[in-house]
């Protein structure tokens, strides 16, 4: 491939895919920036999508800026910056529809105390994020004896009126994605991966591991029609009861709706000096050490203060008791990382509620950085506005210095520190 901006071919030079050779770093880096949250709002268009419910402005955009990454289109590092910045504003555009096609097709979550662990009887595991298998499932598994449960991000989906209607739902097993290799070789009954954050199964538990959709692992059986799952309810029935375990109740179901019912209840606490603060604590969580500042972090936030929760980070804290405020929890987990959606209507809710902007609100903001969507996420809310975002631990590889010192001066993106530290800061609004 030739290079136009270097005029050398991309062999050695450095370049990539994209024709942006490591002459213009800065253009390389927004341009997968760019791609990465691409990624994200792809997820979320498909999972709408499947439900029957599309974007035709998501849909242009895509084709858009996956022109702008051709060789020789664009070096310009302001029109890249907002580029990236109206993909934030897609994948809003994307949450909001993914939001729209769950709630009519499930209902609206209610808050929901959840069971965590299992109880006797055969049984099958479901992970990911595809509402659409699970009901599949539920439906399949009606009158077997079966017991369904939840893992990961699929949490949230036990919170839905038409989802947990199924008596055989039983509850949620395990946690984030990362523990799936000792979570998923413990639980002794047959899995089934319905999106991403699937892992390479150890052999233990590979033949007990299926796929299904667009999620795929070599030697392990896929289900190609969604609308047969006859294979792994036959597998469930073969093996029989699986290990009987009991853990920690988990509280979930707090949708932009249920919070919005609370709200001048939550004003009026506010206004009265009882809720100091709220926080937004979540993301995507991983493995790499120092992601127990999240857990630190929680630990830390006061009695008088609000957690907002997403996506799998919450397993980080979830599990512990943070009480109420004149009935109000302190722990609101809004869902899986789509519904970052939900905490961030709320926050412009409470905005206009006080008549202010979101930067103006005592609200302090700590994500948990590790894949794609997370990306997308975080330039939804630059494209707001909203500043003061604290990410970590590690800032994304892909953002260079000079990329990264334009999203601090233009809306103080900070990383991680020390939790205290960091505590005292969000605290005074920093």
């Amino acid at each position: 491939m030739f290079c136009n901006q270097c005029e050398q071919t991309a062999k050695g030079t450095g370049c990539t895919v994209s024709g942006v050779c490591g002459k213009n770093e800065d253009i390389q880096s927004l341009q997968e920036s760019l791609v990465y949250s691409l990624k994200g709002i792809a997820a979320y268009a498909y999972h709408a999508r499947e439900l029957g419910y599309k974007d035709e402005q998501v849909d242009a955009f895509m084709h858009e800026a996956l022109f702008k990454t051709l060789t020789n289109v664009d070096f310009s590092l302001n029109s890249h910056v907002g580029l990236v910045l109206k993909s934030g504003e897609m994948n809003l555009r994307a949450m909001e529809i993914l939001d729209k096609a769950n709630t009519e097709t499930f209902g609206v979550p209610e808050p929901t105390v959840v069971k965590s662990g299992t109880v006797k009887g055969p049984g099958i595991l479901v992970t990911g994020h595809d509402l659409g298998d699970l009901y599949e499932l539920l439906k399949q598994t009606e009158g077997t004896g079966i017991n369904i449960y939840t893992h990961g991000e699929m949490l949230p989906t036990l919170a839905y009126p038409k989802l947990k209607a199924f008596s055989h739902l039983k509850g949620n097993y395990g946690g984030a994605w990362q523990k799936q290799k000792t979570e998923f070789d413990e639980f002794g009954g047959p899995i089934l991966a319905t999106t991403n954050c699937v892992l390479i199964p150890k052999d233990s538990y590979r033949d007990r591991l299926y796929t299904t959709g667009i999620t795929a692992i070599d030697d392990v059986k896929h289900l190609s029609d969604r609308k047969d799952f006859s294979e792994i309810i036959e597998h469930a029935k073969r093996i029989g009861d699986i290990p009987e375990s009991q853990g920690k109740d988990l509280m979930t179901g707090f949708h932009q709706n249920v919070i919005l019912e609370l709200a001048p209840k939550i004003v009026e606490a506010v206004k009265a000096g009882k809720i100091k603060h709220f926080f937004v604590i979540g993301g995507c969580d991983g493995a790499k050490a120092g992601r127990n500042y999240f857990t630190e972090l929680a630990k830390l936030v006061p009695d008088d203060c609000i957690i907002l929760t997403v996506g799998c980070g919450k397993y980080r804290f979830n599990d512990l008791d943070f009480g109420e405020i004149d009935g109000i929890p302190r722990l609101l987990d809004m869902g899986q990382c789509n519904n970052a959606f939900s905490a961030i209507e709320v926050a412009k809710a409470l905005a206009e509620a006080f008549e202010c902007g979101v930067n103006d609100l005592p609200l302090s903001i700590a994500l948990s950085w590790f894949e794609q969507k997370a990306v997308a996420i975080l330039f939804s809310m630059l494209h707001l506005g909203i500043k003061n975002i604290r990410l970590g631990p590690t800032p994304p590889a892909f953002v260079t210095p000079n990329v990264f010192k334009i999203l601090q001066d233009n809306y103080n993106l900070m990383l991680t520190g020390d939790p205290a530290e960091d505590m005292k800061a969000m605290l005074a609004g920093q």
